[in-house]
Order: structure tokens, then C-alpha cells, then sequence
């Protein structure tokens, strides 16, 4: 379980650069992973904030976006039959600044104008929340319009 966070403001999102994983940095949303027993609208604000240096407020539940994937494992290990389940909130900036999360698993933050996100190497989920946020559908799920 996660929460993420999508910040837009003036024509521009607030993004992350995701280091996390094996290949070349991905941009993501602000967000991440719940601690136990923690609220995904705590989850967003705390997430926000490490990763960018902004405090902020959830102003929209725009929807839940869940993906099942298979992860391989080295050696004798069983591949491992993974499911993310993300929720997903509007934000808008209450306080803070602008700076990369220090010692995580983002290095960078950073405004990009919505017609340039499309052009970016980025983290699927990017694109379904953006359809959220544009499209705000009643059952809070992206249409996929591929």
C-alpha cells in the first residue's frame, strides 16, 4: 500500500526522480509506501515532504490505481506474484521548499510543464493519475485510452 501525491500548479507537476530500482532513474510522483497502521492521507503528506521538502495538504481523493506484476529472483528463489496498490490524492502546497529527498530512494524533485511530461521517462502510474486528475471519473479509475 502507498500514497502518492499530484501537485500541479500554473501548467506545471511536481515530480520525483525515482532511484529505487535496477535500471536508469524513472520520475514518479511524490508519494511511497505506508508504515503500519499509518493513514494514506498521513502516508501523502509525510511522503510529500520528504521527497520534495514541501508541506501539504490532500485537497481531492482522485482514485486507486492497483498493479500486479511478477518480480524475479535470483537463484533458487521463487518468483514472487506482486501487487501495488496506490492511492492516489490532488495536493496543493501549504509551506516548505523545494529540495531533493536526502538519503532516499528519490534524488531529485522538481516542476515540469504538463505538456513536457510525456517526454520524460517515467513510472506508469504518472499517466493514470494524471487521466484521474484531468477526467476526476465518479468510480475513481483511470480509463485506459491506449
Amino acid at each position: 500500500m502507498a500514497a502518492y501525491g499530484v501537485c500541479v500548479r500554473d501548467g506545471r507537476i511536481l515530480l520525483a526522480r525515482w532511484t529505487g530500482a535496477d535500471g536508469p532513474p524513472r520520475w514518479t510522483l511524490p508519494g511511497g509506501g505506508m508504515e503500519h497502521g499509518e493513514d494514506p492521507y498521513d502516508t501523502v503528506v509525510r511522503e510529500v515532504e520528504e521527497e520534495t521538502g514541501y508541506r501539504v495538504e490532500p485537497v481531492a481523493l482522485l482514485g486507486v490505481e492497483s498493479a500486479r506484476r511478477t518480480i524475479p529472483r535470483r537463484g533458487p528463489r521463487r518468483p514472487v506474484d506482486h501487487q501495488a496498490v496506490r492511492v492516489l490524492y490532488e495536493v496543493r502546497i501549504t509551506g516548505g521548499e523545494l529540495r531533493p529527498e536526502p538519503n532516499g530512494s528519490t534524488d531529485l524533485a522538481a516542476w515540469y510543464e504538463l505538456s513536457a511530461v510525456e517526454s520524460l521517462t517515467r513510472v506508469p502510474y504518472v499517466d493514470t493519475t494524471l487521466r484521474l486528475w484531468r477526467d476526476r471519473p465518479a468510480t475513481g479509475r483511470a480509463v485506459d485510452r491506449r
